[in-house]
């Protein structure tokens, strides 16, 4: 493997409706695989909770947010940190404004979800309008809504 520098500005962005995912590094060798992303959420009507096949850690960065994970909240500011476990139900709302957090999943797939999902579904619209569209790519990434 070799050394990876991204600058501030750099990587892959991926507009979601939870916010612009932007690829920063995705790390693969011989003890197993991860992917890091820098995600820039705006106050939208959060995601509708759902279970991922691979795990997460949500670090805020900047702002305030809730987090919730398998129902509980966990109410967020700078510098804290929380683990979504894969299978597990889960999803955020930003609290004010905005916030900016780096998202650490495990394994290699949730870059290709991330690119299929902004690709396929509008961002400027709420989930409840695009519900459709997030299903095809949930499936297709084995990714589930909570209680779906």
């Amino acid at each position: 493997m070799s050394t990876t520098y991204v600058r501030p500005e750099e990587g892959q962005h991926y507009p979601m409706i939870d916010g612009d995912h932007v690829a920063k590094a995705a790390v693969k060798d011989e003890l197993g695989a991860f992917e890091i992303f820098e995600v820039l959420a705006p106050s939208v009507p959060m995601a509708p909770p759902h279970v991922s096949p691979w795990s997460g850690v949500l670090y805020l960065l900047e702002g305030r947010v809730t987090a919730y994970v398998d129902g509980k909240p966990y109410d967020m500011e700078p510098g804290g940190l929380v683990v979504f476990p894969a299978g597990t139900p889960a999803t955020f709302e930003v609290v004010g404004e905005s916030a900016r957090f780096l998202a650490i999943v495990t394994g290699d797939r949730a870059g290709r979800f991330f690119a299929d999902f902004s690709s396929s579904v509008r961002a400027d619209l709420a989930p409840a309008d695009s519900m459709t569209a997030i299903l095809a790519v949930t499936e297709r990434h084995g990714v589930g809504l909570a209680g779906g």
